[in-house]
């Protein structure tokens, strides 16, 4: 009887991956796709030129603020009316919204779309970690967490191909998928911790907790920090890229498509290192710390990259996209940090900040590359990132062999 059981468990437990990693998938293409067709739709839409940048930088921010509040949305509700519930209405929101944005005409509505696409997208990620990590034993949850991200991740990938066939196409396959996800996330079931405070008079969902004490406040923003440094890689550095090669004098133009694509590629691989090296080191701070440090080391390669070419380009951005693989490590750091009663709200905000981050942080790099110009400025912030996020990671706990059945008291 008891083996039958633990069949079953172990069955739920990999359908429960399966999904949450095509959750991520879809989520990842959905998130990545204007970076992409940012120069292809809004030149389709009858944007001058040298409009391109800025009103890009200007939609993207807009999408960042949607993911800003439906982080915070989405996790009290995963808190409060469970994780599952949370993860169908994140879908339906960005399924609906990438079908209209095919359909766009102005700029106005281009970003009111993709607000309400970053509404939807926020609630995909942390509430899928959330189920893993609860789910799974604390000696080899890190390997399901693993999985989610590496398999999540090579939605970029799927997201560069289809872009290859239209703007228009890739976000009505975007929402195609959506409405896909949803019907394979029938199958899946409550995490059992939920359910065993479910009926608990315990505050749940309180997003307000984490401000009420100092050391829970202070933690949770040291969780933010230590992700900020990979959303500038990719949300900058990457997604300028046709910029950055005019200022590096590139031999032949650089493609944002091209360098999310193989960018992607190196986070899936570098993803799977990173994991191992959890489970190895049964640290996740060392994990963080090592990868932190390769990460300076690449972007200081691509920002030296004087007169590169598209084959030295690729080659630069998969590693980095090796050294901020560490993105499935520092959600988990973060789901591992709170109590399962704010649980959600910490993995599903915490993501969604650092990917919001990328509004402060590109405002700042537009500024500063007025005055430095757009190499001095990459090293600047990468180095005020880095800084920041190492003190932030040296301020957290070990969490690899932490249980995780208890609730924050508030």
């Amino acid at each position: 009887m008891n083996t039958t059981i633990k069949t079953q468990n172990n069955k739920n437990i990999i359908l429960l991956i399966i999904v949450a990693s095509l959750g991520y998938f879809v989520d990842i293409y959905d998130l990545l796709i204007f970076s992409i067709v940012r120069q292809s739709s809004l030149l389709g839409i009858g944007i001058k030129p040298v409009e391109v940048m800025s009103k890009g930088i200007f939609i993207i921010n807009i999408q960042m603020l949607g993911l800003l509040l439906g982080g915070i949305l989405w996790g009290v509700l995963g808190d409060k009316l469970g994780r599952i519930k949370v993860l169908f209405g994140s879908i339906l929101i960005y399924s609906i919204a990438n079908f209209a944005n095919a359909y766009v005409l102005d700029v106005n509505t281009y970003a009111l779309v993709r607000f309400i696409a970053g509404i939807g997208l926020a609630g995909e990620l942390g509430a899928g970690i959330t189920l893993v990590t609860e789910s799974m034993s604390k000696q080899n949850r890190g390997y399901g967490t693993t999985i989610v991200a590496v398999i999540g991740l090579l939605g970029a990938a799927a997201a560069v191909f289809v872009a290859k066939y239209g703007w228009q196409r890739a976000y009505i396959v975007g929402g195609c998928l959506g409405i896909l996800l949803l019907l394979l996330r029938l199958g899946t079931f409550e995490s059992t911790m939920f359910k065993n405070i479910e009926q608990n008079q315990v505050s749940k969902g309180n997003f307000f907790m984490l401000f009420t004490n100092l050391k829970r406040f202070k933690k949770y923003i040291f969780c933010i920090l230590i992700g900020a440094p990979l959303w500038y890689v990719v949300g900058i550095l990457v997604t300028l890229s046709p910029e950055f090669g005019k200022a590096l004098h590139a031999v032949q133009p650089l493609n944002a498509g091209d360098g999310i694509f193989y960018t992607y590629i190196g986070i899936a691989v570098g993803g799977i290192f990173a994991g191992l090296l959890a489970q190895l080191t049964k640290s996740r701070k060392i994990t963080m710390l090592t990868f932190l440090l390769l990460s300076v080391i690449t972007v200081i390669a691509y920002l030296k990259a004087q007169g590169l070419n598209s084959t030295y380009f690729a080659w630069l951005c998969f590693f980095m996209g090796c050294a901020v693989g560490y993105w499935s490590t520092f959600v988990t750091i973060a789901a591992e940090q709170f109590g399962t009663n704010i649980r959600s709200t910490v993995a599903t905000t915490v993501p969604n900040f650092v990917r919001g981050s990328l509004i402060p942080i590109s405002i700042l790099f537009k500024e500063l590359s007025k005055w430095k110009g757009m190499i001095i400025s990459g090293y600047i912030l990468m180095a005020l990132l880095t800084i920041l996020a190492l003190f932030a990671l040296s301020q957290l706990d070990e969490t690899f062999n932490k249980d995780l059945d208890y609730v924050e008291d508030i």
